[in-house]
């Protein structure tokens, strides 16, 4: 499914990215990608994200948005990506090895001195916005932390159809596709390092949601729900695309042991169709807002992350 070319221009990468290569394109040995993804540690973004992190064991001194933010530029610049939550999603997704932060005393100082922004809560607790929840549920499984409460926040917030919806607090009855998604995240997250019966049973509901909408078309109508489905960019955030969603699909699929869904067929010709005649895949129109670094390119230009997504999950379904 790789050519030698885009092989060696897919290596030639962070080892955040590389390694992930190395294991899920190549097949290669595990000691091979596993001394990879130690270096994430060591150098490139991880090095330089762990750099970044202050005394209090957060990133820009906030939660959610960095310390004394000022909300009414939010519309203006974007949302900013620097803080607490969305540091520890990229590390977590580069592969890093949560000793390093547990040796740092990560979860015990954010529980310290990381609140919510939203009425004070405290950090491991969680809030009310199911994005946020789920990211946190997601980071606490894998730096160790006990967020069970949240797994239970998870099944008592379900929806009626299935999914979820971060405006449910204010009176919303339907999911959206976007909070749908991220709350999957989380909870196959948790599955990867302690998988019980609510979280198998929460999970099958949320799939359900968006298989029968074939991940990216309205129920009622069976016409698309926007053109952000087809728009892929890196890094994803919170944003819903079907690259998004099918790469979750397949990483589900290896926790599960579950082959494929057929309802997947649509959404997966409409990432084939993405892929460039050499193989690559372009970068889509990103998201907004103050960064510590970048870690892909702009928009049209050929990302490494976009094919290493696109490739892998085209590879998981034409060998099912």
């Amino acid at each position: 499914m790789v050519s030698d070319n885009v092989a060696a221009w897919l290596l030639d990468s962070d080892p955040a990215l590389r390694w992930q290569v190395e294991r899920d394109l190549l097949a290669a040995p595990e000691q091979v990608w596993r001394a990879t993804r130690a270096r994430v540690a060591e150098e490139g973004f991880g090095a330089r994200m762990l750099a970044l992190q202050d005394a209090t064991g957060q990133w820009a001194g906030g939660a959610f948005f960095p310390a004394g933010f000022d909300f009414d530029t939010v519309e203006a610049d974007g949302q900013p990506w620097t803080a607490t939550t969305w540091s520890l999603n990229s590390l977590r997704e580069w592969g890093l090895d949560p000793a390093v932060l547990r040796a740092r005393r990560t979860p015990e100082l954010i529980a310290e001195h990381s609140r919510w922004e939203y009425e004070d809560l405290p950090y491991w607790d969680g809030e009310v916005d199911c994005c946020i929840n789920a990211w946190t549920l997601a980071n606490g499984a894998w730096l160790g932390v006990d967020v069970t409460r949240l797994v239970d926040w998870f099944a008592d917030h379900q929806l009626a159809d299935g999914g979820w919806n971060c405006e449910w607090v204010e009176g919303s009855t339907r999911s959206s596709f976007h909070s749908t998604l991220n709350s999957l995240k989380g909870l196959l997250a948790h599955d990867s390092f302690a998988k019980t019966d609510t979280t198998r049973a929460v999970r099958r509901g949320g799939m359900e949601y968006l298989l029968t909408r074939g991940l990216r078309r309205r129920l009622s109508t069976g016409e698309p729900v926007g053109p952000w489905t087809n728009q892929f960019r890196y890094p994803h955030r919170w944003a819903y695309s079907v690259l998004n969603a099918a790469d979750h699909f397949r990483a589900a699929s290896l926790v599960d042991g579950t082959p494929p869904d057929p309802r997947l067929a649509d959404a997966v010709e409409i990432i084939r169709a993405a892929r460039q005649s050499d193989g690559r895949w372009l970068q889509g129109p990103r998201l907004t807002g103050r960064v510590w670094f970048d870690v892909d390119v702009t928009e049209g230009e050929p990302s490494k992350w976009l094919t290493l997504f696109g490739t892998r999950v085209l590879s998981w379904w034409d060998e099912r």
